[in-house]
């Protein structure tokens, strides 16, 4: 059974829709007319317990299962890209690696202020000439003097420009292989030779961000190593896997939204004195949506559980991001082409969705990095 199977996932399932249809659609209507963020919105975050969801219950978090988490995140998603951006956020990546490897200290000093969304953090790996592939990291942190010295740069980051703290990745040892040359670290927002050397905005939504942070002569204390010297890869790769569940979980989220509002538009649009619903160009758009919209949430919440059974899921996660990042992109396509003119014009969901959904199949790892991933996986090489 997976776990949208079990009616008390489903009875969260409708608190859920309701907090997003009352509460959170009017907000993602504010952002649109006016392309920035409402205050209100991470209070309201915070309030409702969805920020730090993932972390152990010492910093204010809940310790929720995976499938829990990956189902606000779907139905956050079917309002918004930026609510699940946030709420990813505050237990992704980084102070989801904080709070797996962390030292008691380093949970206290970053991790408290997260849930109420005080604090926020980012992970910083992707760079302008390595992203997922690792061996090409050229920012170096050199043990010198009692301190690690950071220097390198980092772009694409998401939200590095308002992180209060950032876990990095940089190489400690060259001479080592790809798994064992690389090194987390935690830095804090204004420290020494840290400095955000650019802010970009995204296709989609004006609000999400992606940054370039510049490393120069960065000193850092040993305490600011996450896990062990030369375990970067694996802190990398952990997290990761996590997250492209999550992504998938959006991408059924975003498609689910936009399944309903092609529906509702064919059923009351008239073309030649029939509905839009009539003409079995638009029924076949809509049954191939829906059929592949089934498949990804069997896949991903199959997953989902098997992971939290505590099987191995090999590459199933990477399955999953590839096929539920398409498939949004499609179903996107095709709300747009039922919606005709109305679909390309700004102030309507679908349109905003069209844009916001493009960002999957890029971001994590894109389309093309998932093949070799998968293919590598069966064919038995690393």
């Amino acid at each position: 059974m997976t776990i949208t199977h079990k009616p008390e996932v489903e009875e969260m399932r409708g608190e859920l829709r309701r907090f997003a249809t009352e509460q959170l659609e009017p907000l993602a209507l504010k952002i649109d007319e006016t392309e920035e963020l409402p205050a209100e919105v991470i209070p309201l975050l915070a309030e409702q317990g969805y920020l730090g969801m993932r972390l152990p219950k010492s910093v204010g978090g809940m310790e929720a299962p995976l499938g829990m988490y990956c189902l606000v995140l779907e139905e956050l998603s079917r309002v918004h890209r930026i609510f699940t951006t946030i709420v990813a956020a505050s237990s992704g990546i980084a102070p989801s690696a904080i709070a797996h490897l962390g030292t008691p200290e380093q949970q206290s000093r970053y991790l408290d202020g997260v849930t109420k969304g005080t604090r926020r953090g980012a992970f910083a790996l992707t760079e302008p000439e390595a992203g997922s592939d690792s061996a090409s990291m050229r920012t170096r942190a050199e043990f010198k003097n009692g301190k690690w010295v950071l220097n390198g740069r980092k772009h694409y980051i998401s939200g590095g420009h308002t992180a209060d703290f950032l876990v990095v990745m940089a190489v400690t040892d060259p001479t080592k292989t790809s798994r064992e040359r690389i090194t987390a670290f935690v830095v804090e927002k204004g420290a020494p030779g840290f400095e955000v050397t650019r802010v970009d905005s995204t296709m989609g939504s004006t609000p999400i961000k992606v940054a370039e942070l510049t490393f120069t002569d960065c000193a850092l204390p040993e305490s600011a190593v996450l896990g062990e010297v030369g375990k970067g890869f694996r802190v990398a790769m952990e997290s990761l896997g996590e997250g492209r569940l999550c992504i998938s979980s959006s991408c059924i989220g975003a498609s689910d939204r936009l399944l309903d509002m092609s529906v509702s538009y064919a059923k009351q649009r008239h073309t030649f004195g029939k509905p839009l619903s009539s003409r079995q160009a638009i029924q076949w758009m809509i049954a191939d949506s829906a059929m592949e919209l089934a498949a990804a949430r069997a896949l991903t919440y199959g997953t989902i559980h098997d992971l939290e059974a505590g099987n191995n899921i090999g590459a199933r996660a990477n399955m999953c991001k590839l096929h539920c990042s398409e498939m949004v992109g499609r179903i996107a396509d095709r709300a747009v082409q039922i919606h005709g003119g109305m679909g390309i014009v700004k102030g309507y969901p679908v349109e905003r969705f069209y844009r916001d959904v493009r960002h999957y199949r890029v971001g994590d790892g894109t389309s093309e990095v998932q093949r070799m991933v998968i293919a590598r996986s069966l064919l038995g090489r690393e």
